[in-house]
């Protein structure tokens, strides 16, 4: 089977630590899905607008060519230790690297590339190739009674996100406002660090939008130490 690429989404997203692991769980996180060239035609988005929610098919892309398949893998919701089969998991090791995530649509306009989608929740790195799309549709993909496995045990599961006074003075000389600020808490709160690294003495570095943020967690609390410019440079 040939598998086409038909769309490009892009976001604050620019590095892979820190991704929620989970589309929807930064809710508020705006992504904005631009159509090739072939599939530029707002024929093909009539109807959609009429929907709430999108299903996307994607690719890892950013695996490297040594991170082949693996047949158990070791969840973040385990801890990173216990191994699952990969079948159980939503691991991107698989022999074929797709991913599958449930946004909301927020709008479809007609812009000068072609159809726009402007979604949110979505749990994708800026640049990821999109391979489908489809609407999600209450009635046939809402089953009230299904069971999430080990996942269900973990589903409250957050951090508490504190700000130190130098990163609220780092996001004020970034220009830097309340909502950008809250986004990145929530991303936060869902804990992007490798399950297995528990040192509260560690500082850890994530790329979120244009800014690198460091933070250390201890316990259930994770402290915002400092924003600064993505390229390094001190504010």
């Amino acid at each position: 089977m040939e598998i086409r690429k038909i769309a490009t989404i892009y976001n604050a997203y620019t590095d892979r630590f820190g991704i929620p692991r989970q589309s929807g769980i930064a809710a508020d996180v705006t992504s904005r899905i631009v159509f090739e060239k072939p599939y530029r035609t707002m024929d093909a988005v009539r109807g959609l607008a009429a929907f709430s929610h999108l299903w996307l098919i994607w690719e890892f892309s950013e695996l490297k060519g040594g991170e082949a398949w693996r047949p158990v893998v070791r969840p973040p919701k385990l801890g990173g230790n216990a191994r699952v089969g990969v079948w159980a998991t939503r691991s991107p090791y698989r022999p074929n690297p797709l991913g599958l995530s449930c946004v909301r649509l927020c709008k479809v306009e007609e812009t000068a590339e072609g159809p726009v989608l402007t979604v949110t929740g979505a749990d994708l790195l800026s640049g990821t190739p999109i391979y489908d799309i489809k609407p999600y549709i209450p009635y046939a993909d809402r089953i009230e009674d299904a069971v999430g496995g080990f996942a269900d045990d973990h589903a409250a599961d957050r951090l508490q996100v504190v700000l130190t006074e130098g990163a609220r003075a780092d996001a004020a000389v970034l220009s830097k406002d309340s909502e950008w600020t809250a986004r990145l808490c929530d991303i936060l709160a869902a804990d992007p660090r490798p399950a297995y690294q528990q040192d509260p003495d560690r500082e850890y570095g994530m790329r979120y939008d244009d800014c690198e943020v460091s933070f250390t967690v201890d316990g259930g609390v994770l402290t915002v130490l400092s924003m600064r410019t993505a390229d390094g440079a001190d504010n």
